[in-house]
């Protein structure tokens, strides 16, 4: 079914709406999946917080105009979907990677992670990083140890002072 230029105009400004609030996008050839497959990957992107559009590339050049997905543009031949994020990249990257894993015909053409471009290869570099709560519960742990350290310290005195005393008793019970 052919778009009208209403159609255009508006998947035009739908996804510049979609670029402008975004801060990672993932290009990927999707040639070869079937339908049950697309409803999986859409599935798991949605879990991590993450949203697949397929794209017609001309609509898709004119929409990365002034937006820091403009090192894309090359990159919009053949058969193209965009997987974004406005939250966690490292998990639209996680889930890009396991599914990949999957369906080998999925391929990552080209990223812009948060204003930089970077290579298909760097996608699986960055899928190997921890994700936000891990992040967040080593820096919570790393904030915690000196804290703990402090009342064990405070602890040690009273606490050497009672052995010392319960010692002092059984040495004086005993004779």
């Amino acid at each position: 079914m052919a778009m009208t230029r209403a159609d255009k105009a508006a998947e035009l400004q739908q996804l510049e709406q979609t670029f402008k609030q975004a801060d990672t996008a993932i290009l990927v050839d999707y040639k070869g999946l079937n339908g049950p497959q697309v409803t999986e990957l859409r599935r798991q992107l949605r879990g991590a917080k993450a949203g697949y559009k397929v794209v017609k590339n001309t609509i898709a050049r004119r929409a990365l105009k002034g937006t820091p997905f403009e090192p894309l543009e090359k990159f919009f031949e053949g058969t193209t979907a965009v997987a974004y994020t406005k939250t966690d990249p490292v998990a639209l990257a996680k889930t890009l990677t396991t599914f990949v894993k999957t369906a080998p015909t999925l391929t990552i053409k080209a990223a812009v992670v948060q204003g930089r471009a970077i290579k298909p290869a760097e996608v699986s570099d960055l899928a190997a990083l921890p994700g936000k709560p891990e992040l967040y519960a080593r820096l919570l742990f790393v904030l915690q140890a000196p804290m703990v350290q402090i009342v064990s310290v405070l602890n040690a005195a009273p606490r050497d002072l009672m052995s010392v005393l319960v010692q002092a008793e059984k040495k004086r019970q005993a004779s």
